[in-house]
C-alpha cells in the first residue's frame, strides 16, 4: 500500500482519492480555504451529448460514463434528461444545435416542462442525460472520505504527490490558461423545473439547473481571462435578461448568490494526465468538471497501476 497526498479537494482531487480510497490506499488532500475550486461555482450538469455542439468528440464519449459513476457514490442525481430551447427570434440556432449533436428528439418544450407551456413552440429534448448538485455532491464524498480516514489540511505532502489544484497550479504549469465563468443563484417558488434548460442565443447563451428550496442555477459566461473579481454588471444583466427571457417569472426571483470561477484548460481545452519530476498532475478540466472528472480519475488510476502501484 503507498501513501498518496492528492493536492486540492475541488471535484478532480476528491474524485482521485475516492478512487484511491477504493483501492485501498492511504490517501491524504491537501488544500487551502483561500483556494477556492472552480468546481465551487459549477452547474453540475451531466450533459455529454449537448456538449457535441462546441466540444471535442472526446468529451462526449468519455462524458457518457459520467451519471453512473456518480450515481454509484452520491445521492441526488437526477435522471431526468436536458431541454434545449431558443426564442423564436433565434430559432436557426436550435436548428444549428440540432445539426452538431445527437441523442436528441423535437419536443414540445411546454410537455416538458410544464412551467415553459405556450412560451416557445419547439426544443431539442437529450432524453439520457443528467445533472447533480455539485456542493451537495463534493460534501458527500468528502464525508466518505473522511470516514475512510482520509485526513484534510493544508500542510506539508507526506506521500506521492498528485496534483489536482486546478488554475491553482498554473505556476508550475505554464500550459494552463484561466477561462472566467460567472453565475448566479436565483430562488423563487413562483416556477418549477425538473432538469436543466439551454437558452440557445448567438452571443450569450445560458442554462438554468434546478436545486432544491426553489434555486436555481444560472450560468455562465465564457471569458479568457486571469481575472477572478467579483461578477461584472454586463455579465449580471446578460445573464439576467436571458432568465428573463426563458421565464417572467425569474424577473422577480431573488439573487441570494453571485460567484466568479476560474476554469483551468490546455489549449485543446481536454483534460490531461501528466507525470513530470515525480509528481503526477490531472488538470485541464475546462468547463467539465464534473462530466470528466470520473473517467479522468480512473485512467490516472489506471497510469499509477503501471508505474508505481
Amino acid at each position: 500500500m503507498s501513501r498518496w497526498s492528492v493536492l486540492g479537494s475541488g471535484v478532480s482531487g476528491l474524485c482521485v482519492a475516492t478512487l484511491l480510497v477504493e483501492q485501498g490506499e492511504s490517501v491524504e488532500v491537501i488544500s487551502k480555504e483561500e483556494c477556492l475550486p472552480a468546481s465551487h461555482w459549477a452547474g453540475g450538469m451531466l450533459a455529454p451529448w449537448c456538449e457535441a455542439e462546441s466540444a471535442p468528440q472526446a468529451v462526449i464519449d468519455w462524458g457518457q460514463h459520467s451519471a453512473a459513476w456518480w450515481s454509484k457514490r452520491v445521492d441526488g442525481v437526477e435522471h431526468n434528461g436536458t431541454l434545449v430551447i431558443a426564442p423564436p427570434r433565434d430559432s436557426l440556432e436550435l436548428t444549428r444545435f440540432a445539426k452538431m449533436t445527437s441523442e436528441h428528439q423535437w419536443v414540445a418544450p411546454g410537455e416538458i416542462e410544464p412551467a415553459l407551456e405556450n412560451r416557445f413552440a419547439r426544443g431539442l429534448f437529450f432524453s439520457g442525460e443528467a445533472h447533480l448538485n455539485p456542493r451537495d455532491a463534493m460534501q458527500q464524498l468528502r464525508a466518505k472520505l473522511l470516514q475512510s480516514n482520509v485526513s484534510f489540511h493544508n500542510g506539508e505532502p507526506s506521500g506521492k504527490i498528485i496534483d489536482c489544484r486546478g488554475i491553482h497550479a498554473a505556476e508550475d504549469q505554464p500550459a494552463l490558461r484561466a477561462v472566467r465563468g460567472e453565475m448566479l443563484i436565483l430562488q423563487t417558488d413562483e416556477i418549477q423545473f425538473s432538469r436543466p434548460v439551454r437558452l440557445l442565443h448567438p452571443r450569450f447563451p445560458c442554462y438554468l439547473v434546478p436545486r432544491a428550496a426553489g434555486r436555481f442555477m444560472l450560468g455562465a459566461t465564457m471569458v479568457e481571462s486571469h481575472d477572478d473579481s467579483p461578477i461584472s454588471a454586463r455579465a449580471m444583466m446578460e445573464l439576467l435578461s436571458a432568465a428573463y427571457t426563458l421565464h417572467p417569472a425569474l424577473a422577480e426571483a431573488r439573487i441570494v448568490e453571485s460567484g466568479t470561477g476560474l476554469r483551468p484548460a490546455y489549449r485543446d481545452n481536454l483534460p490531461e494526465v501528466r507525470y513530470q519530476h515525480g509528481i503526477f498532475s490531472l488538470n485541464g478540466m475546462y468547463r467539465h468538471g464534473f462530466l470528466l472528472a470520473p473517467i479522468m480519475a480512473e485512467k490516472l488510476m489506471q497510469q499509477l497501476a503501471q508505474e508505481v502501484l
